[in-house]
């Protein structure tokens, strides 16, 4: 595999590994619970990181996909994508199940296409909008530093919501 690949997986992989521990005493009464003071819930933070993972390490990566549709909806990504308002009330959510499944479908997805890219492809141009770098190695690299960005707006929520910090 490209040292370049092999970088960008393992950020990916740490920073999954990271927001597993955030999420690991969670309750299923927490998750829709916007703590006074924030704007946001882990819900949400979940959603949107399945959705933001899709475009950055496989949409953008390979383009869409017929079987995408068995990834991720296109309702479940409309309602965690970029500038979207969290919704507190569960009942207008996607079932607890069906995030934490898409969250997980999305990354394991990502886990066996990303060792498969040619090296080659990884300098080729992508659209706005991106970070740091307009090319394919720029969107796997901002993955994990967008997943570590949300890990910590899911450390808030926890400290918000009586838990203890991890690590």
């Amino acid at each position: 595999m490209d040292a370049r690949l092999d970088l960008a997986l393992k950020q990916i992989e740490f920073a999954r590994e990271y927001v597993e521990t955030l999420l690991a005493d969670i309750q299923a009464d927490e998750w829709f619970r916007m703590p006074a003071g924030a704007s946001t819930h882990l819900g949400w933070q979940l959603g949107h990181l399945a959705m933001a993972q899709y475009g950055l390490a496989l949409f953008r990566q390979r383009g869409r996909q017929p079987e995408d549709l068995q990834l991720m909806t296109s309702s479940f990504r409309k309602q965690f994508s970029r500038g979207t308002v969290p919704e507190p009330d569960p009942a207008k959510n996607p079932p607890i199940a069906e995030i934490r499944d898409t969250f997980d479908r999305v990354y394991q997805q990502a886990l066996l296409e990303l060792p498969q890219i040619a090296a080659a492809t990884l300098d080729e141009p992508i659209d706005m909008p991106y970070a740091a770098y307009p090319t394919k190695y720029g969107a796997l690299l901002f993955c994990s530093c967008h997943e570590m960005l949300h890990a910590g707006q899911i450390g808030v929520l926890r400290r918000l919501l009586g838990r203890a910090p991890v690590r």
